[in-house]
């Protein structure tokens, strides 16, 4: 009797483990894109023979990272939009959001993953249909929050590839010069034109593409992370800040809280820096009008001049970034808009012209069915 009951569970155990091995196969299939609407909020300056820096804000959820190819046709109709507005030349230089390239982790995956309600429960369905690739991931993590670290590991090369393909097959196929926003990866590189990642501490790290699809330099790392992400991403304050040629002046990216340091513009100043790229996010919707905490941020936040009256988190962003200390002619801030998950995310973009700031304006009515806040947008600035 023995016999028999050790062999029925040994039977019914096997079984479990093929469903189990057959169901993480199978891979969610979208069938429709999110609103591909998009308004053009700042348009400042003429067209003329020098270019233009064009920020596109767009509106994703985990449903546009489904799968590549549906993340590709979102960008790419913004960017055909632009296109026919007459916004997009040789010489332009396109400006994607932060960590646009970090939520390729939610490529390929589950049904249920995606109707998740809450982030954490979405990333318990990325570790249980992926279990081999977490499990290395869990040993190799290097940051405190080990879990955060693993998760965003886990699928490190698929998502260096993908990024690459998304952003760089974008700056070839409209022959711009394109700042891939950010991506969460280990020890990134460049070798050969192709970004890798590293089995090192995880970085939050921007690339620029050229109009030939490949990564033009290094990736340039944030130097002071986000508050939230500190126990998973590590600091790169002592990485360089690289400046780049390109067919519109010499460019330089400054991810996220990185714009808000005066020591990073003189830096700049001295590598001669003539325009500056802000992706950035803020997450947490309705947090671009709650209160300013510098305390939240980095040491050097505290000491930072942004004037005695309280501040805005929004406020605070225009008034430290693209600082009036620097030399570079012209920059721009653009932001992320969407929802993932349970975690919403705030911010207007806004652009920089000899030291002065543009706001966010409307130029376009509200398309249609949009709500006020909401939507994806075209920021332009004409060099």
């Amino acid at each position: 009797m023995r016999k028999v009951l050790g062999t029925l569970t040994a039977v019914v155990l096997a079984i479990l483990l093929v469903s189990y091995a057959l169901w993480t196969s199978k891979r969610h299939v979208g069938h429709y894109l999110t609103d591909l609407r998009i308004q053009v909020v700042i348009n400042d300056g003429q067209p003329g023979g020098r270019g233009n820096l064009l920020g596109i804000q767009p509106e994703l959820f985990p449903s546009d990272y489904s799968s590549v190819k549906r993340l590709h046709r979102k960008l790419a109709a913004y960017l055909e939009q632009a296109r026919e507005r007459g916004l997009i030349n040789d010489k332009t230089i396109v400006v994607l959001p932060e960590h646009i390239g970090t939520w390729l982790f939610a490529v390929d995956e589950k049904a249920q993953f995606y109707q998740a309600s809450t982030i954490e429960e979405a990333m318990n369905w990325l570790s249980f249909s992926n279990p081999l690739l977490f499990f290395d991931a869990l040993l190799h993590a290097r940051g405190e929050s080990r879990l955060d670290d693993a998760h965003l590991r886990m699928k490190a090369r698929s998502m260096a590839q993908d990024y690459q393909n998304v952003f760089g097959g974008l700056a070839k196929e409209f022959g711009v010069t394109l700042v891939a926003g950010s991506i969460v990866l280990p020890g990134p590189e460049v070798r050969d034109g192709q970004l890798q990642p590293g089995k090192g501490a995880l970085y939050n790290s921007s690339v620029v593409f050229g109009h030939d699809g490949l990564p033009i330099g290094q990736p340039q790392r944030q130097l002071f992370p986000s508050w939230y992400q500190r126990s998973y991403i590590r600091s790169g304050k002592d990485a360089p800040l690289n400046v780049i040629d390109t067919p519109a002046g010499r460019l330089a990216t400054l991810i996220g809280s990185d714009s808000w340091y005066p020591e990073n513009y003189r830096r700049l100043n001295d590598s001669g820096a003539e325009l500056i790229a802000v992706p950035a996010f803020v997450a947490g919707n309705g947090s671009w009008s709650q209160p300013w905490r510098s305390d939240k941020h980095q040491t050097l936040a505290t000491h930072l001049q942004a004037g005695p009256e309280p501040l805005t988190e929004g406020q605070a962003w225009q008034r430290l970034t693209l600082a009036p200390i620097s030399n570079a002619k012209a920059g721009i801030s653009v932001f992320m808009r969407g929802q993932f998950w349970d975690q919403g995310s705030a911010g207007h973009s806004f652009a920089s012209r000899s030291g002065q700031s543009i706001a966010e304006h409307s130029i376009s009515a509200t398309p249609k069915g949009a709500r006020p806040g909401h939507g994806a947008r075209l920021i332009n600035l004409w060099l």
